[in-house]
């Protein structure tokens, strides 16, 4: 069981990221946090030398209706996504809120993640088709 989806392109760094960004807002998603880890772990004193980009992005209405049918599913929000570098292609990427909702073993929210993994997998192959 694969518990991510992922897509290689050959698009710049800052390309995917600003796709990316335009293209989640066109399914209702926004960027709420970015962490780069090479920049962090640097900072830290750590020699990282390939770009690593987390996103946390959120759909409020989508984060809503996950917390009023199960507020400990709120462990789960918000959605990640990666955008990072590999043999010099960016490959971008998310855990699939699929897999993730299983483990609650709550049916109420499996299709609800069905439609927000769907629109995530969406804006990342508009990104790169």
């Amino acid at each position: 069981m694969d518990i991510r989806y992922e897509v290689v392109t050959n698009l710049t760094k800052t390309e995917v990221r600003s796709e990316l960004e335009t293209s989640l807002k066109e399914e209702g998603f926004g960027i709420l946090w970015e962490l780069n880890m090479k920049d962090k772990l640097q900072e830290k004193g750590l020699e990282f030398d390939r770009d690593f980009v987390v996103l946390e992005v959120c759909n409020p209405m989508a984060a809503k209706k996950v917390l009023d049918i199960d507020i400990s599913a709120g462990y789960f929000l918000p959605c990640k996504m990666t955008i990072y570098e590999e043999k010099g292609n960016q490959v971008l990427g998310l855990i699939l809120p699929t897999t993730l909702i299983a483990l609650q073993e709550n049916p109420a929210l499996k299709s609800l993640a069905e439609e927000v993994e769907e629109a995530l997998i969406r804006a990342i192959n508009n990104v790169v088709k």
